[in-house]
C-alpha cells in the first residue's frame, strides 16, 4: 500500500490578496454589463488606507472605479475603522490607460485572418502561455477533495460571520486541510488548520470550542475525521491585526487557491480583472470544462488538459491530455477527439460559454470552478472496437445536461 500526504489552502475574502481580486473582477463586471466588447485588464494593490488600481482598459462606456472599489471592501465586511482599514476612510488612487495598440490589432483579427482563412471567429488569443485544466472522481464537484475542504471552510467562516453567528469574527481568515491517501484515494484527514481575524476581547479557547463545533464537524466529512485528527485554531495564539492593516495584497497572487490547490499544474496566468480575450482565464476555463467532461465520462478517474496559445494567433499551438495512467484509453485518442469535438480559439470559447458578461465577481473568492448548477455538456461514449486488435475507438457526442446541487459528503 502506498501513502501519501497531500495538502491545500483557501483564504476568505477578506484575505488582502483576494480584497484586490474581488475589486478586480467588480471593475471587470461593471465595463462588462454596459460594454460587452470592452477589453479589461485591472489589478489592484492594497495596504494600510490605501487602494490602488491600475491597468489597461479599453471601452466606450464609464465606470466609477472608486465607488466599485469602496462597495466591494463594504460587502466583504470591512465596515468599521477599527479594523485598520475600511470603506469610508481608505483612500482610492487610478492609474489607467488604455490597451496597448500592438496587442489589440493581433486580438481584433488573428493572424488566420489575416492570411485569407475564411473564418467565422477570428479573433486571436491575447497573449502567449499555457493554460491547465484539471479534473478528478474524488468529490461530486470533480475536483481534488483537499481544495474542495478547505473552500468549504473559508466559505463557512464567511457565513458565520456576515449572518453574526459568530459576532466576533473578523473579514481576514485561512484554512488548510492535509488529507491521507491510500493507493490513490483518499481516507482521512490528517491535519486541519485555520487562522481567522477576531475581536481583541474573545478568548482563543472559545474560538477554539466554536470553530471545532461550527466548522469542523458541520461541513467536513464526518468519515474523514478520527481520534488522530490534529487540528490547529489560530496556532500563533492572536489574530486581530489582519486585513491590509496586516499584509499587503495584489491581484492574481492565489491563482493556486483558485484553481486545484496545487494538485494539478498551472501556466501562472491569473484570472482576476482579466475580460475573456485574454486566454489566461478564458482557455483555462475551458480547459477545465474539458477536463471535467473526461472525467465525467468515465474515460479516466484524474484528468489534465493543457492548452499552449501564441498571441495573435486563434488556434491552440497545442493540446495535451494526461490521464496518469488511469485513462480506459490512449491519452492520444483522447486528445485527437478533443481536438475534434472541442472549438478552443478564444472566439469560440467566448461565445460557446457566454463570457461576455457581468459574471465574474462571484468567482473571485473560494475556487473558480465549482458553482451550483452550471449548465455543462457531458460526454457520452460509445466504444467500437475494432478487430482484429479489438482497441476502442471513442465516438463522442454532446448532450446538454444541468449539474445538479453539491450534495454533503457526510
Amino acid at each position: 500500500m502506498t501513502i501519501k500526504y497531500f495538502t491545500s489552502e483557501s483564504v476568505t475574502e477578506g484575505h488582502p490578496d483576494k480584497i484586490c481580486d474581488k475589486i478586480s473582477d467588480s471593475v471587470l463586471d461593471a465595463i462588462m454589463e454596459c460594454d460587452p466588447q470592452g477589453r479589461v485588464a485591472c489589478e489592484t494593490a492594497v495596504t494600510t488606507g490605501l487602494v490602488l488600481v491600475m491597468g489597461e482598459i479599453t471601452t466606450n462606456c464609464y465606470v466609477d472605479i472608486p465607488k466599485i472599489v469602496r462597495n466591494v471592501v463594504k460587502d466583504i465586511g470591512y465596515d468599521d475603522a477599527a479594523y485598520g482599514f475600511d470603506y469610508k476612510t481608505c483612500a482610492v488612487l487610478t492609474s489607467i490607460d488604455e490597451q496597448s495598440s500592438d496587442i489589440a490589432m493581433g486580438v481584433n483579427e488573428s493572424l488566420e485572418k489575416k492570411s485569407g482563412e475564411q473564418i467565422d471567429l477570428e479573433n486571436g488569443a491575447g497573449d502567449q502561455g499555457m493554460m491547465f485544466g484539471y479534473a478528478c472522481n474524488e468529490s461530486i464537484e470533480l475536483m481534488p477533495m483537499p481544495i474542495t475542504l478547505a473552500h468549504n471552510i473559508t466559505r463557512e467562516l464567511a457565513r458565520l460571520r456576515k449572518e453574526n453567528i459568530l459576532p466576533y469574527l473578523r473579514p481576514d481568515g485561512k484554512s488548510q486541510v492535509t488529507l491521507q491517501y491510500e493507493n490513490g484515494v483518499p481516507v482521512r484527514i490528517d491535519t486541519i488548520v485555520i487562522s481567522t481575524q477576531h475581536d481583541p476581547d474573545v478568548t482563543q479557547k472559545k474560538i477554539y470550542d466554536d470553530l471545532v463545533e461550527n466548522i469542523v464537524m458541520q461541513v467536513l466529512p464526518s468519515r474523514f475525521l478520527d481520534q488522530k485528527t490534529k487540528i490547529y485554531i489560530n496556532p500563533t495564539g492572536r489574530f486581530v491585526i489582519g486585513g491590509p492593516q496586516g499584509d499587503s495584497g495584489v491581484t492574481g497572487r492565489k491563482i493556486i487557491v483558485d484553481t486545484y490547490g496545487g494538485m494539478g499544474r498551472h501556466g501562472g496566468g491569473a484570472f482576476s480583472g482579466k475580460d475573456p480575450t485574454k486566454v489566461d482565464r478564458s482557455a483555462a476555463y475551458a480547459a477545465r470544462n474539458v477536463a471535467k467532461n473526461i472525467v465525467a465520462a468515465k474515460l479516466a478517474d484524474r484528468c489534465e488538459v493543457a492548452l499552449a496559445y501564441a498571441i495573435g494567433v486563434a488556434k491552440p499551438v497545442s493540446i495535451m491530455v494526461e490521464t496518469f495512467g488511469t485513462g480506459v484509453v490512449d491519452d492520444e485518442k483522447i486528445a485527437k477527439a478533443v481536438y475534434a469535438l472541442f472549438d478552443l480559439r478564444p472566439s469560440a470559447i467566448i461565445k460557446n460559454y457566454d463570457l461576455r458578461k457581468p459574471i465574474y465577481a462571484q468567482v473571485a473568492s473560494y475556487g473558480h470552478f465549482v458553482r451550483r448548477r452550471l449548465k455543462t455538456y457531458k460526454l457520452t461514449v460509445n466504444k467500437v472496437l475494432n478487430s482484429p486488435s479489438n482497441t476502442p475507438d471513442l465516438v463522442f457526442k454532446r448532450e446538454a445536461k444541468t449539474c445538479p446541487d453539491p450534495r454533503s459528503y457526510r
